[in-house]
């Protein structure tokens, strides 16, 4: 079994790799950098005409922007295999292609045929026996196992071991594992994150901005938030549907949650910002409702908090290196110590990392002795 990296390694974004054995090629994910502009070569992942053209299939674990994006492109650059996402998945996709695609390529990639993926299953494909779990990071969301009869090589995508909202399923043994490496070697549990979160709001009862991508985190802060709460439009639609998916939510959430989302108010643009703390999308201010509400937040000097990555240069890491908006992380991937309980429980002994840049990479290396610092987007490995 061979594994190409193609996009997120040793770098945050455009996450995607290959796996090839027994002449067939399998790709999971296809996302883009936003830390780049559209026509910057690394935006989309490292990933040649001829090698898309081999390409038997591409697995999508979820929607958002980094792993999902890249699809119409694929198609525009000689991708003609097998496409499967979950239906959720598929559902919300073109809000990222919308957001962060050029328009001839989301056109391409919302007409595309679309096969199932299970969110706990199995799929074959060509020698691969792919076995899905829930990944606990949002709704649809899921890691995939590849089999190939010899090797078993897992993929985490983005995971949530521990959220107090979304269901994550144990992974299988394997022989290699590529986790999810955002966070390096932050240990803060999510319970004290989550805290301090809510302090924040406590503290800013004229009202605060809280920038969230519009699936996923944005139902973790619905969780936690102190009253009241206020959606950006477009917010609580999502949040309904994401609610309606009990299958990936812990068991007993989606009823305290539906109640929270009944009380908060609905905001419109043109209205004052309102006292309470308001939830917009994207989380980076570069797209969607926040785009607008981040500057009218600057103008007026209006508490902004950010709870998650921001790209360089982009609005929000702007603001925040400015002092105009905090920053604090809202964990909606694995800590250290969570990556360590599901490397050990692998039994893999090889181990990646993505969607963390090189410094990050060799901070957690430091703590998992296993994991290939010296490997990013690019390189090639047999397993």
């Amino acid at each position: 079994m061979r594994i190409h990296l193609l996009g997120g390694f040793g770098e945050k974004g455009r996450t995607s790799l290959a796996i090839e054995s027994k002449g067939y090629r399998l790709m999971l994910d296809a996302g883009i950098n936003t830390s780049v502009p559209m026509d910057h070569a690394d935006y989309y992942p490292r990933v040649s005409p001829a090698a898309l053209a081999a390409t038997d299939a591409l697995i999508i674990t979820h929607a958002h922007e980094d792993h999902v994006t890249a699809l119409g492109w694929a198609l525009a650059h000689g991708f003609a295999g097998r496409i499967l996402m979950g239906a959720e998945t598929a559902r919300d996709a073109d809000l990222a292609w919308a957001a962060y695609a050029a328009p001839d390529d989301r056109a391409r990639a919302k007409a595309a045929a679309v096969e199932p993926l299970p969110a706990r299953g199995t799929v074959t494909l060509g020698p691969f026996t792919v076995t899905t779990g829930r990944s606990g990071h949002i709704v649809g969301g899921s890691w995939c196992v590849i089999d190939d009869g010899e090797r078993r090589f897992a993929y985490c995508g983005d995971v949530v071991p521990d959220s107090p909202v979304f269901m994550m399923d144990p992974l299988p043994p394997c022989d290699a594992i590529a986790i999810d490496a955002s966070y390096g070697d932050d240990d803060v549990p999510a319970r004290e994150r989550a805290r301090q979160v809510a302090a924040f709001v406590a503290e800013h009862p004229e009202g605060c901005v809280l920038p969230t991508p519009l699936a996923g985190r944005s139902l973790e802060l619905l969780a936690i938030l102190p009253e009241p709460i206020a959606l950006a439009p477009g917010m609580r639609a999502s949040l309904e549907a994401q609610l309606a998916a009990d299958e990936w939510l812990r068991p007993g959430v989606s009823g305290s949650l539906a109640a929270r989302l009944a009380a908060a108010r609905d905001w419109r643009e043109g209205e004052p910002l309102p006292q309470a703390a308001l939830l917009c999308h994207d989380g980076m201010g570069m797209s969607g409702p926040a785009a607008t509400i981040l500057p009218l937040a600057e103008q007026r000097g209006h508490p902004v908090l950010f709870t998650g990555h921001l790209p360089k240069d982009s609005p929000g890491d702007r603001m925040v290196r400015a002092g105009r908006a905090a920053w604090n992380r809202l964990p909606t991937h694995p800590t250290l110590g969570e990556n360590r309980a599901i490397v050990a429980a692998s039994g893999a002994r090889v181990v990646l990392g993505h969607s963390c840049d090189p410094a990050t990479l060799r901070a957690l290396a430091a703590h998992i002795p296993l994991l290939r610092a010296d490997l990013s987007t690019g390189a090639s490995l047999d397993i």
